[in-house]
Parts: C-alpha cells; sequence; structure tokens
C-alpha cells in the first residue's frame, strides 16, 4: 500500500452517510494521512470527504420505482466509473445501496481496484442466486447482522461479521426520563413514536397509514401523545400535511432528526421497515413494523415467490421469531396495529420480557463496528498486496 491510502466511497443516502462518516473516522485513526473521494453526504464531508456527489441523488426505493430513475442513475454510475478509474484509489467500498455499487464495483475490479461492500444487500431474503453477481463484483462483504455472514459462508464468499454502528452508539441502557426532559414531554404521558422512514417516496407511501393508525389511537385514548422525527425538511412537510389532514384530533410533536431521542423517549413505537426498527429494538423500546411498497413491486414480489424469508423486521429476523407485529401492503390495517400498540403501553410484564430479548440482541451487535469495517479493509489490502 502506498504511503497515503486512497479510498474511494459511494454512499447511498442518510443511513449510508452515517456509517460512511464513521468509517472515515476509522481508517484515518488506522492509517494517518488516508484521502477519501467520491459520492457522499454531510457526515462524510464534515469528515474530510472529498464529495463528487451527494449521497441523497441514490434514494430510489422499488423493484419498479427504479425504473423513472434509471437512465439519470446508469449515466451518474458512468460518470463515477470513469472519475474512480482515473483517480485509481487502493479500494473502492460500496456503502448499501447495492443496485449502483454492485455493478460499479464489478467494473473496477476488473481493472485492478480492490472492491468492498459495506451492508450486505438482502440477498439472503430473495433472489438468492444474486450471490454468484456479488461474488464476481467484491473482494469482501462486510455485514452488519450475524446471519449474514453464514449466508456468504456457504456461498463461498469473503465475508466478515463487523457488527452494527448503532449498537455501539446507542447505550445499552438507556434514560427515557432525560429524553423526555430533552422534549418537554411529561414523565408520566403515553408516548408513542412515529418514524415513517427517510426516504420521501417512503414517507409518502406510509403517511397516511400512519396518520389513521394515530386517529383510531387517539379516539379510543386522548392521552396518548405521538412524536414524529423526520430525516430531512421535505419528508416532515410530507409527513404534517397527511397527518393534519387526516389526524386532527390527534396530538403530535414534530422533530427534526433525533430519532433516537424520540424512540427512548416512548413507550412503544410504529416504525418503517429497515433501520429504524434495529434503532427501535436498540433503545429497547416495544414497535410494530410496518413495510409498504409501490403496488407493481409488491405484485411481482408476491406473484413470483421472490421472497425466502419468514420475517421482514430486523428485530425478529435477529431473534429467528417473532417478537414484534409486522405489516406488509394491504396487510397495513390501523385497527390491528393500533391494538398492538395499546397491547404495549399496556401490558409491563410483556413490554420487561421484551426489554431484556433487545438487550441481548444489542450486546451480540455490540462490536466496534466502524473499528471491526476498517481492520477488515486494510488486511484485505494486505492480502492482496502479497508479502
Amino acid at each position: 500500500m502506498p504511503l497515503a491510502l486512497r479510498v474511494g466511497l459511494v454512499a447511498g443516502e442518510a443511513s449510508g452517510d452515517a456509517l460512511g462518516a464513521e468509517l472515515i473516522k476509522a481508517i484515518g485513526a488506522l492509517a494517518p494521512g488516508a484521502q477519501f473521494f467520491g459520492i457522499a453526504g454531510p457526515k462524510m464531508r464534515a469528515q474530510g470527504c472529498e464529495t463528487w456527489e451527494p449521497a441523497e441523488s441514490l434514494a430510489v426505493m422499488g423493484l419498479f420505482e427504479i425504473l423513472f430513475e434509471l437512465p439519470r442513475l446508469m449515466r451518474l454510475r458512468r460518470r463515477v466509473r470513469r472519475a474512480f478509474l482515473a483517480a485509481r484509489p487502493d479500494v473502492f467500498v460500496g456503502i448499501d445501496a447495492p443496485e449502483f455499487n454492485l455493478g460499479l464495483a464489478r467494473r473496477l475490479r476488473a481493472k485492478g481496484i480492490a472492491t468492498v461492500q459495506y451492508v450486505s444487500p438482502q440477498v439472503w431474503a430473495w433472489r438468492q442466486k444474486r450471490v454468484r453477481g456479488i461474488a464476481a463484483a467484491v473482494d469482501l462483504v462486510l455485514c452488519l447482522l450475524p446471519f449474514e455472514k453464514r449466508f456468504y459462508d456457504e456461498a463461498g464468499l469473503r465475508a466478515e461479521f463487523v457488527g452494527h454502528p448503532l449498537a455501539d452508539q446507542i447505550p445499552l441502557q438507556v434514560d427515557r426520563a432525560a429524553a423526555r426532559a430533552a422534549l418537554a414531554i411529561g414523565a408520566d404521558v403515553p408516548l408513542i413514536a412515529l418514524l415513517p422512514g427517510s426516504r420521501q417516496g417512503e414517507v409518502r407511501r406510509l403517511s397516511a397509514d400512519f396518520a389513521e393508525t394515530a386517529r383510531w389511537l387517539a379516539a379510543r385514548r386522548p392521552d396518548i401523545e405521538f412524536v414524529a422525527p423526520l430525516a430531512s425538511a421535505a419528508t416532515r412537510q410530507i409527513f404534517a400535511q397527511t397527518f393534519a389532514a387526516q389526524a386532527p384530533g390527534a396530538r403530535l410533536k414534530l422533530l427534526d432528526g433525533q430519532a433516537q431521542r424520540a424512540l427512548i423517549a416512548a413507550d412503544a413505537a410504529l416504525v418503517a421497515s429497515g433501520t429504524a426498527s434495529l434503532e427501535a429494538a436498540l433503545c429497547k423500546r416495544p414497535m410494530v413494523v410496518v413495510y409498504r411498497l409501490g403496488p407493481l413491486t409488491a405484485w411481482v414480489l408476491r406473484r413470483l415467490k421472490l421472497v425466502k424469508i419468514r420475517f421482514f423486521a430486523q428485530p425478529n429476523l435477529l431473534a429467528e421469531r417473532r417478537l414484534v407485529g409486522e405489516y406488509f401492503q394491504h396487510d397495513i390495517v390501523p385497527e390491528s396495529i393500533g391494538a398492538e400498540l395499546l397491547m404495549w403501553l399496556d401490558d409491563a410484564e410483556r413490554r420487561e420480557a421484551l426489554a431484556d430479548e433487545f438487550l441481548r440482541i444489542h450486546a451480540n451487535l455490540r462490536r466496534g463496528a466502524s473499528l471491526g469495517a476498517a481492520r477488515a479493509i486494510l488486511a484485505l489490502l494486505r492480502l492482496k498486496a502479497g508479502p
């Protein structure tokens, strides 16, 4: 390796930006003077990553929804590929965004650049034959969840389970009283956190479901309050307008970010599938998880039986059993979700048992993920450099 390590990065949207920022810090600690460049978000830029394009430009979700953006994404990938080939990084690290990153990685690897995928695609969940394409694209997969490494081991692809950075950031024991004080919420108020996702399309699809559930709950328990941390001004506007129109009697506090604080303050949460469900588990909060795709995408997944797993909520996947309720597409019914949230509010013994299970999951994921990922990347480069 040269004295000044050069790392190319492509991060997809907010969650990838957060992972990338921590990875940059960890690599910088192990390889002082390292240089970073590529597609990045504000947190990565703050850590010194030269940004060619904002991470938000990759925020697309769904099998068919991506088709509308495909020409733009293909042009972007060609432009970024040319830039990386000109810059010749020692290693390319694609952070999440597998639809974009794996094709890019394959082309870079063919030109002799070491390639890493940080955050496994959900290949273990559907279209499992994609693992052959992943093996052709990357030298190493960095897994956040333990069962992912087992899948790649069986496929003969080099992979490392590094743990999850959120498990490192969130303390094993959280302070509910302090979170409520910071949000100016009374200690005895029944509080439900609403996390409808970070993408605009996701929030558009789920806002009505969240608002109708809140209206159903408020009609039965007028003392319940709601807190909704939104990832951006755009998602806040979408959610606020829908909520005001469909749940005018429900008491809602909107927040700019502060998802962890909202979860810690809450008694229970309604969350979109994805990282938010893991974040709620690490905050030791009961939840209901919902997942709504575009109608055509959902129809194809069901019709062709592409999904190969029993659960989609991350707490259930990690426990390998149903710990919390999960509802997909037409099963997202306010009465069913609301009834389950009320159960969590009223059953203290069950909440305590769930918190114990979440603590076990938390401890298993708490491994110093960013430093582990940095070490694995440097080890790969030493291996490829040879004796």
